[in-house]
């Protein structure tokens, strides 16, 4: 998929929206997607994470994916769409009563599997490398990374390969240097956290 198409699919479901948002990171932004809205759709989830496992597999540097994992809530559909087309084992970790990522419900990591970490948006890539360092701590090694879009520009480093199949340059904002803010307007949460 173009990421002409991959952005019509979000516009469409009307996941693309435009306002004045907060993110998980404690950022602001003019822009927000919400990607529960074309992720509703099962056949839209599945060609999407078609297209994301695909890259993956065509990349030469993944010599194997022994598993999918991401972040609930937001990325436990990526998981599972994108295991399914790379014909592996879905998990996701979620966080414990202290906020800590964590793996959890039976969910088990082999000393030496490899993981494709997912999710549905990266910014900072912070819940990224939170996922990631739990399939280390659990012996498992990172394979590479991916996400439906990047809205940092490209200009997040997880020190493995990563993909996305939309890359955007959306500006963000600490709260307190935020134009929106200082011209009297109100940050919306619609996130899951």
């Amino acid at each position: 998929m173009t990421q002409d198409e991959v952005l019509k699919e979000f516009e469409e479901s009307g996941a693309l929206l435009a306002g004045h948002f907060l993110l998980t990171s404690g950022l602001h932004s003019e822009r927000y997607l919400q990607c529960a809205l074309v992720l509703q759709t099962p056949r839209t989830a599945e060609r999407l994470c078609a297209a994301l496992a695909a890259k993956a597999k065509a990349d030469d540097r993944i010599s194997r994916i022994d598993l999918v994992i991401a972040p609930a809530l937001g990325g436990v559909i990526v998981a599972h769409e994108v295991a399914r087309a790379l014909g592996v084992r879905a998990l996701f970790t979620e966080r414990d009563d202290k906020r800590v990522m964590t793996l959890r419900r039976g969910f088990r990591i082999e000393p030496g599997e490899r993981a494709f970490v997912v999710e549905d948006v990266v910014t900072t890539g912070g819940s990224t490398r939170e996922v990631m360092d739990v399939v280390r701590a659990h012996g498992g090694e990172v394979a590479g990374a991916g996400s439906l879009i990047d809205r940092s520009g490209g200009t997040v480093d997880l020190g493995v390969p990563r993909y996305a199949l939309a890359v955007l340059e959306v500006p963000v904002f600490k709260p307190e240097l935020c134009p929106m803010c200082q011209a009297g307007s109100s940050a919306i949460k619609p996130g899951s956290r």
